[in-house]
C-alpha cells in the first residue's frame, strides 16, 4: 500500500482499515517511509483522529513491530506506570524501587523527554555507567534479581513507535490522544505486563489543560489496555506547577535520593507517588485494600528497602556501587547558580508550569531536535510550592546554568512566571479522580 495514499485518506477524515495501519507501521519500523511521511501522517492523525479501532489496530501494529516480552518464569505479578509528562516528574524513579520492595516485578520502558517535559532516561543517564539499554539477559536478570529495572527501548522492541516518538517531539504532534494511547500501550504491551497503573496529568504544565480532554485521554487509555488484556487503571493528577521541587536531569536525580532517604515526606511529589504506588499494589493482588497497599508502600520507604532496590538497580545496570552514599561525587554540577528573587510581598499564586519546562530546555537541559546534546548539569532548583508566603527579594527557585551570563537572563524569565497575590490561594487536590 503507497503510504502517500494511507496519509490522503486520514487527512481527509476517513477511517483506515487494520491492513492500512499495519502496512504503514511496517514501513515505519523497516525505515522505507521517509521522514517527512512520518511527520504529514502524525499531523493527520492530530487533525483527523482516530476511531478506537484505529487506534486499538495503531497499537497492535507497533506493539508487534518487534520483539514482545514473556515473564512468565517470575513466579510474582508484573507491573508497570506510566505518566503523560510534567515538570519535575520523577515519580518512576522512586515508585519503581518502592513497589519492587513490595514483591512485584517493574520492568519499565521509559522514555526521553518530548516537548517541555523532562525524560526519565535522560535523568538516568545523568548517572555514570548506567546502562538504558542493556542486553535482553541483564534486563530480565536485574528484574529478577532487583525486583525492577528502568531502561529504554531496545532496538527491537517497539521500534515503530520509537521512531514515531522521536519525530512528534518535534513536529508539535505530541498532543495528539490516538498517538499518545499507541505510543505509550504499544510499549508497555510489548513489555509482557500483566497490569499497568497510568498516570495522567491535568493542568497547565500537562499536555492536556482541559478536564474533558483529560478524562478522554485517560479513557482512551484504561479502554484500549483493557481491551488487548492488561488491567490497567488511570489517576489523573494536577500538573499546575512542578511536581518535584527540581527540573533538570541531575537535578533530579538528586530529589529522587532525597525522597527514598525520607525528606519529601507530604509533600505533593508524595502524594502522588503513594497513590500510584496504592493502584499498583492493588491491581496486582498483592495488598487486601487500597488502605493495606499503601501502608505496604509506606513501609518500603521508610525502612529504607526502597533506597536499597533503587541503589542495586543503578549498580546492577552499570552504575557506581556507592551510588546512593555518594551521588554528589558522581553528579556533574552546573558551573552557574543563582536565585530567584520574589519581586514582591505575598503568597505564590500562579506558575506557567509549561513554560519553566520550556526554561529548563532553554537552558540546554532538553532538546529542541532528536539528535540534540543534553546538558544534565542544568535547570531549576528549590521551586517554592504554591501557596508559599514570601517577601520581595525572597528566593523561590534557583537556577543552575552553564555560565553566570545565562543563569542570570533565566533568573529574570523564571521570576516573570510566577503570579504573585495578597490572598492565599486554595490549595488543589493532587490527586482528581480515578479511571477503571
Amino acid at each position: 500500500m503507497l503510504p502517500q495514499e494511507i496519509i490522503r485518506k486520514k487527512r481527509n477524515g476517513s477511517v483506515l482499515e487494520a491492513a492500512e495501519i499495519a502496512s504503514f507501521v511496517e514501513g515505519l519500523a523497516d525505515g522505507s517511509i521517509s521522514e517527512g511521511q512520518v511527520a504529514a501522517f502524525a499531523m493527520a492523525v492530530w487533525f483527523s483522529g482516530m476511531a478506537r479501532a484505529e487506534c486499538v489496530a495503531l497499537t497492535l501494529a507497533m506493539r508487534d513491530s518487534g520483539e514482545t516480552l514473556d515473564w512468565g518464569e517470575l513466579g510474582r505479578p508484573v507491573v508497570d506506570k506510566h505518566s503523560t509528562g510534567g515538570v519535575g516528574d520523577n515519580v518512576s524513579l522512586m515508585l519503581a524501587p518502592i513497589v519492587a520492595a513490595c514483591g512485584i516485578a517493574v520492568p519499565m520502558i521509559s522514555g526521553r523527554g518530548l516537548g517541555h517535559t523532562g525524560g526519565t532516561l535522560d535523568k538516568l543517564e545523568s548517572i555514570p555507567g548506567y546502562d538504558i539499554q542493556p542486553s535482553p539477559d541483564r534486563f530480565r536478570k536485574v528484574v529478577d534479581e532487583v525486583g525492577c529495572a528502568i531502561i529504554g527501548q531496545t532496538a527491537n522492541l517497539a521500534p515503530a513507535d520509537k521512531r514515531l516518538y522521536a519525530i512528534r517531539d518535534v513536529t508539535a504532534t505530541v498532543d495528539s490522544v490516538p498517538l499518545i494511547t499507541a505510543s505509550i500501550l504499544s510499549k508497555k504491551l510489548a513489555a509482557g505486563l500483566q497490569s499497568l497503573v497510568l498516570d495522567v496529568k491535568l493542568g497547565n504544565g500537562s499536555f492536556m489543560s482541559d478536564p474533558e480532554e483529560t478524562e478522554v485521554l485517560a479513557r482512551s487509555l484504561v479502554d484500549v489496555a483493557n481491551g488487548a488484556g492488561v488491567r490497567t487503571s488511570a489517576l489523573i493528577t494536577d500538573m499546575n506547577e512542578p511536581l518535584a521541587d527540581a527540573a533538570g536531569n541531575a537535578l533530579e536525580i538528586e530529589n529522587c535520593l532525597a525522597y527514598l532517604r525520607g525528606d519529601k515526606a507530604g509533600t505533593r511529589l508524595d502524594q502522588v507517588i503513594m497513590a500510584l504506588a496504592a493502584e499498583m499494589l492493588d491491581t496486582a493482588g498483592v495488598a487486601p485494600d487500597r488502605a493495606g497497599a499503601e501502608a505496604m508502600a509506606r513501609r518500603a520507604l521508610e525502612s529504607g528497602a526502597a533506597m536499597e532496590r533503587f541503589a542495586l538497580m543503578v549498580h546492577r545496570l552499570g552504575g557506581p556501587a556507592d551510588f546512593a552514599d555518594r551521588s554528589q561525587a558522581y553528579l556533574e554540577k552546573a558551573p552557574a547558580v543563582v536565585p530567584v528573587p520574589a519581586g514582591r510581598d505575598g503568597y505564590l499564586a500562579r506558575c506557567e508550569t509549561r513554560e519553566l519546562g520550556m526554561a529548563v530546555i532553554g537552558l540546554g537541559g532538553g532538546r529542541t531536535r532528536p539528535d540534540d546534546p543534553i546538558d544534565r548539569r542544568v535547570g531549576l532548583s528549590r521551586l517554592a510550592p504554591l501557596g508559599t508566603e514570601v517577601e520581595k527579594g525572597q528566593p523561590i527557585a534557583l537556577v543552575h546554568a552553564a555560565d553566570r551570563t545565562q543563569a542570570e537572563a533565566m533568573r529574570e524569565r523564571i521570576a516573570s512566571l510566577y503570579t504573585i497575590s495578597d490572598e492565599k490561594p486554595e490549595p488543589r487536590q493532587v490527586v482528581r479522580s480515578r479511571i477503571t
